[in-house]
């Protein structure tokens, strides 16, 4: 069985995970496993799923070595567990390792190792390319984060369903779902209004 894994580090609304699982389907992927979480997210539940699904013989393939992980020592535990099950790994376009026979030869090991020093370097620059930027915006004066909420960026919908909960027609659960809301932010809004 050959099995493409695609990651994107946030949600399907701000990053299409379509390409990848497209590009995996033309590299051969019988099915594909995807996941939105960050690369260097201690738990990759689709990942472990797909290593523990994954039997003697069967192949994995992915796009690039940051899709699997952007932390070395993960990386490294990925190629320890591709080695005692006896998988095949493809990084498409890039490399090719082979543990059907249960070893790894040394220089594919020490590629791949690097590539995953380089995914981990690249998500260090990044973040601290966007602590700079930050701290460059605060001297600038200008705000960081959310913008505060206020009685007046209350959504419409809440005020619409507000007098119902104070009357008692309904609790916090059915005030959330109504208003498509999540019960920590019908608190914060109910703090403001009350």
């Amino acid at each position: 069985m050959t099995y493409g894994y695609a990651r994107c580090s946030t949600n399907e609304d701000k990053q299409d995970i379509n390409r990848q699982i497209r590009e995996l389907k033309a590299a051969g992927a019988d099915e594909v496993v995807f996941e939105y979480e960050h690369g260097d997210a201690k738990v990759k539940k689709e990942l472990h799923m797909l290593l523990d699904m994954a039997t003697e013989g069967d192949t994995i393939i992915t796009l690039e070595v940051s899709r699997l992980s952007r932390s070395t020592h993960q990386l490294c535990e990925i190629i320890n567990t591709i080695k005692e099950k006896r998988l095949r790994l493809v990084i498409v376009g890039s490399l090719t390792i082979d543990c059907r026979n249960g070893e790894i030869d040394p220089m594919s090991q020490a590629f791949l190792t690097m590539s995953g020093v380089f995914a981990e370097l690249e998500l260090s620059m990044i973040r601290a390319r966007v602590k700079s930027g930050m701290r460059n915006a605060a001297l600038k004066g200008k705000h960081i984060g959310r913008p505060q909420t206020t009685k007046d960026s209350i959504p419409p919908i809440f005020y619409r369903h507000y007098p119902s909960y104070v009357a008692g027609e309904m609790n916090i659960s059915e005030l959330a779902r109504i208003c498509g809301l999540s019960r920590p932010t019908v608190y914060k809004y109910l703090r403001l209004v009350g």
